[in-house]
């Protein structure tokens, strides 16, 4: 057995120069990447890598998984090849630690999948992917005016209002936020050719202060883009405690193809 396997990142549609960017990059574990043509047809290819096959058989990497340190050396190598070459044609992104046997076992699968990619690939042709999130902070909102008299009033009884005073804060800020994702939305109906919905994102991930409440991207045609962007980033203006982060544009990861047939060693190692 080899100890090389085959690193998939996306499937591209081969365009004049695309060889010549490819060779020019370096991918997953440093190793050159190149591109893999259907027998037949070299209209579609597979953009790929060679990478050592310990460290992408099953076991190994779901030791891998829990470094975050080299897991986020993978991504970045797998976002980076396939950001370089969005900029020279249209890309499926393939699930981090797509991985076959070899280049041949990854001929076969674009083969196969021809139909479908085709089909896709049409479907992303100048569009872009932006991501849009939500979040609140109770914090930045101003509190509710106390217009009570203060003297004679227990202890409890302080304690109590206060915290119903926090809560209608909650509430207002968490009603403000559905008002800020309808107005994302709206940008949506404009300007979008498709909407993804993805988890919250809680903890380290969430990557900001306050609460993420809203997580979704939005396939937006290339010349929209700016109009999408400012339409979605102004979505929080005079909504006190909301924000609205606004990021892109990307390759259109969330509307890939969620198969590609089944990878020989490993598959979706996506955080």
């Amino acid at each position: 057995m080899s100890d090389l396997v085959t690193y998939a990142y996306a499937v591209a549609r081969n365009t004049a120069g695309l060889e010549e960017t490819s060779a020019a990059l370096v991918g997953v574990a440093e190793a050159p990447v190149h591109l893999v043509a259907d027998a037949h047809d070299d209209e579609l290819v597979l953009v790929v890598s060679p990478v050592p096959a310990p460290d992408f058989q099953e076991d190994a990497l779901k030791r891998h998984l829990e470094d975050l340190d080299w897991l986020e050396a993978i991504a970045r190598a797998h976002h980076g090849v396939i950001e370089a070459l969005a900029t020279r044609t249209t890309v499926l992104p393939l699930r981090l630690a797509t991985v076959y046997l070899d280049d041949n076992r990854a001929r076969d699968v674009l083969e196969g999948g021809r139909a479908a990619f085709v089909e896709r690939l049409a479907r992303l042709a100048e569009h872009v992917e932006w991501g849009v999130k939500i979040y609140v902070d109770p914090s930045m909102a101003p509190a509710a005016p106390d217009n009570a008299p203060a003297a004679g009033v227990t202890p409890g009884r302080a304690y109590l209002r206060n915290r119903r005073e926090q809560q209608s804060v909650r509430d207002s800020v968490y009603s403000a936020a559905q008002q800020a994702a309808e107005r994302v939305e709206a940008a949506g109906h404009r300007h979008a050719a498709g909407r993804a919905r993805h988890r919250i994102q809680q903890g380290a991930l969430a990557g900001a202060s306050g609460e993420n409440v809203l997580n979704d991207a939005y396939l937006i045609p290339r010349d929209h883009s700016e109009e999408f962007r400012a339409d979605a980033a102004h979505a929080a203006d005079g909504l006190p405690g909301v924000r609205v982060d606004v990021t892109g544009p990307w390759a259109p990861y969330s509307f890939a193809m969620p198969d590609v047939g089944s990878p020989d060693a490993a598959e979706d190692a996506s955080p």
